[in-house]
């Protein structure tokens, strides 16, 4: 059962692999629709109530309302969670997708033809960071035949079901052996990878730098705990700054911020090595967030599924 998925469509639990919604529904024929994932740590669900604003700006941004409370969702995703520990029998941590659609109707562009949301829940065993690439650090590589989407067309700060800028960017990063890509806006500067946002290290260790909003990303949750919240409690200097490709060579160290990953070294990108290992600040910041991440558990207990 190591591979399973349990899903929940509308309140209805099932095995992933069934079908459970209508091909004429927004979100398969036109990525219409928004989504969020979370993570358990202990078994609490992290961050809920940032993910959860976060989902609820993206639906405003496409035009439509969430027809259920953050309350609502959160009882489903207890019902699904425990779906998934009883078929299964893993008491590990969880991962949990949550994506929202405008809903079906007949076939055309049309928001109004919509005919009401529907929701479809997600959950599977989390998958940590590698132990291998803890070691030595994720490969990237920088996409050089397409760019991320302008804020002014798709924005990357609506988190939306269509991801196809992202997949194309990482299939030209996975051809040359990466794991993962690093995507710049149309003007040149460093914006993210395909799911996670970067943060960069300048050599010395002086100060660590990570792309704004205004390049063109999402606005990550971790990245913005990090920026905010654990790297100054931490005693580390991070702010946002514009970052070109032609900079790399100026930094020491680089790492990916997401939420199922948390904080993960990079060893490289394309020909330009970055430092690794348990004494650099990548892993110093990955251990503050270890013990943010101790606090909040410690204070939301009420949310453990």
């Amino acid at each position: 059962m190591e591979d399973y998925i349990q899903a929940n469509t509308n309140g209805h639990l099932h095995d992933a692999r069934q079908a459970s919604i209508s091909p004429l529904d927004r979100g398969f024929l036109y990525g219409d629709a928004v989504y969020e994932v979370w993570r358990t740590y202990e078994g609490v669900v992290f961050a809920w109530r940032e993910h959860w604003a976060r989902l609820e700006q993206s639906a405003a941004a496409l035009g439509f309302l969430l027809n259920w409370s953050a309350e609502q969702i959160f009882e489903e995703i207890k019902r699904t969670a425990a779906a998934y520990r009883a078929a299964t029998q893993y008491a590990g941590e969880l991962y949990i997708r949550l994506q929202i659609t405008r809903g079906g109707g007949p076939i055309g562009l049309d928001p109004g033809f919509a005919d009401g949301a529907n929701f479809i829940l997600l959950v599977r065993a989390n998958k940590d960071v590698p132990a291998e690439k803890l070691r030595a650090g994720y490969a990237l590589s920088l996409a050089t035949t397409l760019r991320r989407n302008s804020s002014e067309t798709l924005n990357p700060a609506w988190k939306t079901g269509n991801y196809l800028n992202n997949i194309l960017c990482l299939g030209e990063a996975r051809r040359r052996g990466a794991d993962e890509v690093v995507m710049t806006n149309l003007a040149g500067e460093v914006a993210e990878s395909s799911v996670c946002n970067l943060g960069f290290v300048v050599s010395g260790g002086r100060e660590i730098l990570t792309p704004p909003l205004r390049s063109g990303i999402l606005a990550g949750i971790t990245r913005e705990l990090v920026l905010t919240k654990v790297a100054p409690e931490a005693g580390f200097s991070m702010r946002e700054a514009v970052i070109r490709p032609e900079e790399f060579s100026r930094f020491e160290e680089c790492f990916l911020l997401a939420t199922t990953r948390d904080i993960a070294p990079v060893g490289r990108i394309d020909a330009q090595p970055f430092r690794v290992g348990p004494d650099t600040v990548t892993m110093r910041l990955k251990a503050a967030f270890a013990d943010y991440v101790a606090r909040y558990v410690a204070a939301h207990t009420q949310q453990r599924v």
